[in-house]
This record gives structure tokens, sequence and C-alpha cells, in this order.
């Protein structure tokens, strides 16, 4: 009878063990989200998005102000339509910005949103047109290197 209360026990806290570790995974790969906020929907277009993926953080002073929501294409103006879902307490001016960033060199792309100065606010389904498009890092070595090839051409002087 004891062996077998120690062998439950032993699962028991197996099990909890797992769970956790299956929570800590989801979490850190923005695939679950545990906010009982209130939000409201946005969206924007953008021309690039990178790497930006669902779920990822939409970040106002390196404070998580919401999340994207959707990404779509619109077929009509050629560009990415990004659907947030911005937390109903943070409110932020109809002339607000956003720009693509990324966490350290290579990490995770997110939105930061920068709060404009307008008397009116966001409310659903606003768009907000004032957008920057992600830094792709094969774009800025193409130009690098067309930048350097360019210099390296010798100059001629009719005037000698």
């Amino acid at each position: 009878m004891q062996r077998s209360k120690i062998d439950v026990w032993v699962g028991f806290f197996v099990l909890i063990g797992a769970v956790a570790i299956l929570f800590l995974a989801l979490q850190s790969a923005n695939l679950l989200t545990l906010s009982f906020q209130k939000t409201y929907a946005v969206t924007a277009k953008f021309d690039n998005i990178g790497g930006l993926k669902p779920k990822a953080a939409v970040k106002s002073a390196g404070v998580v102000v919401g999340r994207v929501e959707n990404i779509s294409f619109d077929d009509k103006s050629f560009q990415a339509l990004v659907t947030l879902a911005l937390e109903k307490r943070y409110i932020f001016p109809k002339d607000s910005s956003l720009k693509i960033l990324t966490s350290g060199l290579l990490g995770d792309q997110y939105l930061g949103i920068e709060a404009g100065a307008d008397d009116r606010n966001l409310a659903s389904g606003d768009v907000i047109s004032s957008t920057q498009s992600a830094v792709v890092l094969e774009n800025l070595i193409s130009q690098f290197l067309y930048s350097k090839a360019a210099d390296s051409v010798p100059q001629s002087n009719p005037g000698q």
C-alpha cells in the first residue's frame, strides 16, 4: 500500500513538471498568450513585413500593449495587411505610427508603436497609415556590396 501511494505522488509531480515545461515552451514561442484584457482591433498596411508572425508582440516604450492578430495580403494595393489587437487600457492617438523592429540582431520581429499628437484616439476598425516596413538583412547587404562595387570603379577624368 505504501509503495503504490509513493508511485501516485511521483506520477503526479512528473505530470505537473511536464505541463510546466509545455507551458514554458508555448509561452516562449509566442504560441500561448494568456491575457484576459479586452482588446480593440486596428489595421495597418506594410510594403514588407519581413518575418513578422501572428501573435507577435506590439510594444510601446518596451511594454507589450497588444498582439498581431492576423496577417493577410491586400491584392488591390499589393501590400501586407496586419490586424492588431491592442488592449483597451492603452489608448493611442490616431496619428500614431508603426515600425517593424527586431529583438537583438537576429531575434524575433515585433511591432513598435509610437504615439502621435492627435486629439482623437484610435478606435476599433481604424487604419494606421503611418508605417515603416521591416529592415531586411539581405537588402542591406546587397546595398552595401553595390555601393562598394560602385566606389571601386575607377572614375575617368576627361580634363587631364
